[in-house]
């Protein structure tokens, strides 16, 4: 088991940044899969953003390279964490971390995100 925990959600103004951070109960290892997803109020989950192990990101068109996952280093590699840009009020949802080590997700326990227009 892997316990993920969360933080950096928050309330924040049009065009603000957040960072949230991942961090993992145990070593994030190479075949693991990093992500974040969101699910904001009335809407079905949604991912946006993926990293693997080996440092592959990628993200969904809609985002237009407003959010960056990135992976900690050296003290911090059990760490992940997601740079939110120029956010929207369509960004306002809760946000929750995934790792997926192989057939098994594990799931942190969702911040929220508020983005006042």
């Amino acid at each position: 088991q892997v316990q993920l925990v969360e933080s950096g959600g928050g309330l924040v103004q049009a065009g603000g940044s957040l960072r949230l951070s991942c961090t993992a109960s145990s070593a994030i290892l190479a075949i693991d899969v990093m992500k974040w997803y969101r699910q904001g109020a009335g809407k079905e989950r949604e991912l946006v953003a993926n990293l693997t192990g080996d440092g592959d990101a990628t993200y969904p068109g809609f985002l237009k390279d407003r959010f960056t996952i990135s992976r900690g280093k050296d003290n911090a590699k059990n760490t992940f964490y997601l740079q939110m840009n120029s956010l929207k009020p369509e960004d306002t949802a809760v946000y929750s971390c995934n790792l997926k080590r192989w057939a098994v997700n594990f799931w942190g326990q969702g911040t929220q995100v508020t983005v006042s227009s």
